[in-house]
């Protein structure tokens, strides 16, 4: 058994409805659902939501094939669990998951640049019809094949990474230090305790990785 992260990239005009909206907002990061089935072309999944509760509640509220949904705040985001029809894209994308000896392993990462993310694991054959089973309007890569079962985990969200990316362009992390956190406040175009906020969090969570592969 092998496991394979893949990545795979809508194209603009196939994104599904409710992931253009996260593309779109400025007030959601991504989605990371941590599980869920589809059952008769209804899925359920629970995930969570980086992001103001307030504004994806407002997508969901366009959608006509959302049956249920819940919505629990918490610190940076919100939990949910969603009960909703799948239309032809979600179908087309799980009959290509559907591989007789292929388990989707969660978390699976619904992210604003119009790409899912997520963990296979099968037989090799069966992962490579994995990739031969694209649908219409996506493209799938391969970002790292395993022998051993590894789940994938981006420890960085795409804010955070935007935020420390915009630090080291402007010498924030120079020695001595070029710039201070005003100026990546002015280069994100938003507040400073924002700024601050994200480049910590981000330096947080990717000093943990790095820690983590260390001792591991």
């Amino acid at each position: 058994m092998k496991s394979m992260g893949i990545r795979l990239q809508y194209a603009p005009e196939a994104v599904p409805q409710l992931h253009a909206g996260i593309c779109e907002s400025p007030d959601i990061d991504r989605e990371v659902i941590v599980g869920g089935q589809a059952v008769d072309g209804v899925e359920m999944i629970t995930s969570f939501v980086y992001g103001d509760p307030e504004a994806y509640e407002a997508l969901l509220v366009d959608l006509e094939d959302v049956r249920e949904y819940d919505i629990t705040p918490a610190e940076d985001g919100f939990f949910l669990y969603l009960r909703r029809g799948l239309g032809a894209d979600g179908l087309s994308l799980l009959n290509a998951l559907a591989q007789e000896t292929v388990v989707v392993v969660p978390p699976i990462e619904v992210r604003s640049d119009r790409t899912l993310r997520l963990t296979v694991v099968g037989h090799p054959s069966a992962l490579t019809a994995v990739m031969d089973e694209v649908p219409d309007g996506m493209t799938m890569d391969a970002r790292w094949v395993s022998d051993e079962l590894t789940i994938s985990d981006s420890p960085v969200t795409d804010r955070q990474l935007a935020a420390l990316r915009a630090a080291r362009a402007v010498g924030y992390y120079e020695i001595p230090r070029e710039a201070g956190i005003e100026t990546v406040a002015d280069e994100l175009d938003c507040a400073v305790s924002t700024a601050s906020e994200l480049v910590r969090r981000g330096e947080a969570n990717a000093v943990e990785r790095v820690l983590e592969t260390d001792l591991s």
